[in-house]
């Protein structure tokens, strides 16, 4: 295993993008590809380090090349082109320099509020930094190549690519007048899909007003939180909200979570103003901010899967609370509000990532069955047969390193939706990633 990923068998992509990982399988000859970049560091062969470094970051779906990386290379020059998100990376690299850069938005449009975030960004950013030509407002990378290796040059052009990402949406977003510029990469959803969208996100708020509804009249914040939150978690991964509706969702998670000071109750009151804000939109503004892009680097770092274990037996422990106290009306909020809150919070390995999209999608069946996939729980009946052979597909490429991982899916209790989520979160707490 190289330090690149964290497992390195192919990915079991779905028809469409879900979260804000990569949504694609890297390359099949990754780990080889990284060994021939770092031997042609070694051998002070650069541009074929380089070459050899980008080729291992080409990810792919159905065993096509996504194109996120594009390479142009001229005997002592490489030409390169990375895409994440709504940033296009581009690069020159010679057998003395590393230079990299994304266009954020034109110097003519940067107000004195939009300068002082970016020198305040420039505080923020550990390896890039933002600078000024005549026309643009930029961000960059630049190394010498002395002593260079794939390990010194992932983590900066990853950092470049991340927040470029991220503030070409910020900017975007926030700052009056600013244009999006060098985006013609990004395509638009269709509308049907967006109307779809739009449907759902309205059917989902009001699920949850009726679901208030039934919680008791005293001591019910805690209730209500969880209710607030899987909404929030449910639009970032199932909907994929870019721009202005994703810095929204994004601050509310933020500040819930942060904000030490304030009442649960307060907590709550904000995230409902918040999400009937959202609730207002019409179906044009609401469609303005999703677009369908390509990304190379996953956001959130690799958690260990001891931290994801622990996550899931505290919130077992909480659920068991309230059944015990008769809440049973909370009990499949809790367990949604857990499969959404461990793909948004923690890096995880890829049998965990597909395992946890798998429940969801037993969990949302409507969603994604409106979507054109397969159907694996309706009316209260679930398509054993079929779940139990993703449970396969999923864990048996990786028992080659993992020989301790083992399937699952006839241990699976089909009897509720309720029992089905609590006996995957125990069997995904009894799986083994020990390499032998």
């Amino acid at each position: 295993m190289s330090w690149l990923n964290f497992f390195d068998t192919k990915t079991i992509s779905p028809k469409h993008s879900f979260g804000r990982g990569v949504g694609a399988s890297i390359s099949p000859d990754e780990e080889e590809l990284f060994y021939k970049s770092y031997q042609s560091f070694e051998d002070k062969n650069i541009v074929d380090a380089y070459d050899y470094f980008f080729q291992s970051l080409q990810n792919f779906k159905e065993d096509k090349a996504n194109n996120n990386i594009i390479l142009k290379r001229d005997n002592d020059k490489l030409e390169f082109e990375v895409y994440q998100g709504c940033a296009k990376v581009v690069g020159v690299i010679t057998q003395e320099h590393f230079n990299a850069e994304v266009i954020i938005t034109k110097s003519e449009n940067a107000s004195v509020a939009l300068k002082r975030y970016i020198l305040e960004r420039n505080y923020q950013l550990t390896y890039a930094c933002y600078y000024s030509d005549d026309n643009y407002i930029k961000l960059k990378v630049f190394y010498d190549n002395i002593t260079m290796t794939p390990q010194k040059i992932y983590f900066p052009i990853r950092e470049l690519a991340l927040n470029a990402d991220f503030d070409k949406e910020h900017i975007f977003s926030e700052f009056e007048g600013v244009v999006l510029e060098d985006s013609g990469h990004i395509k638009p959803l269709n509308q049907e899909e967006l109307k779809l969208k739009f449907d759902f996100f309205k059917s989902w708020v009001d699920e949850l007003e009726a679901k208030i509804l039934t919680l008791p009249t005293n001591d019910n914040a805690g209730m209500q939180s969880f209710i607030h939150l899987n909404i929030f978690f449910k639009i970032d991964y199932l909907l994929v909200p870019q721009f202005k509706l994703n810095q929204k969702i994004l601050k509310e998670i933020r500040d819930y979570y942060n904000l030490e000071n304030q009442t649960i109750e307060a907590k709550n009151s904000e995230l409902n103003r918040c999400l009937h804000e959202i609730d207002e939109m019409g179906f044009e503004e609401f469609s303005l901010n999703f677009y369908d892009a390509k990304y190379t680097f996953n956001p959130i770092d690799k958690s260990s899967f001891e931290e994801v274990s622990a996550f899931i037996s505290e919130s077992l422990l909480k659920v068991k609370w309230y059944k015990n106290n008769r809440y049973q009306q909370i009990v499949s909020t809790i367990y949604s509000y857990m499969s959404f809150y461990i793909v948004y919070n923690y890096g995880l390995n890829q049998v965990l990532k597909e395992l946890l999209h798998l429940l969801i999608e037993v969990q949302n069946q409507t969603f994604f069955e409106a979507l054109g996939y397969e159907k694996l729980y309706k009316d209260e009946v679930f398509s054993k047969k079929n779940i139990i052979k993703r449970v396969v597909d999923i864990v048996e490429p990786h028992r080659v390193k993992y020989q301790q991982l083992q399937p699952f899916g006839k241990d699976l209790n089909f009897s509720t939706l309720n029992e089905f989520s609590h006996s995957f979160f125990l069997q995904i707490n009894n799986l083994s990633f020990e390499e032998l």
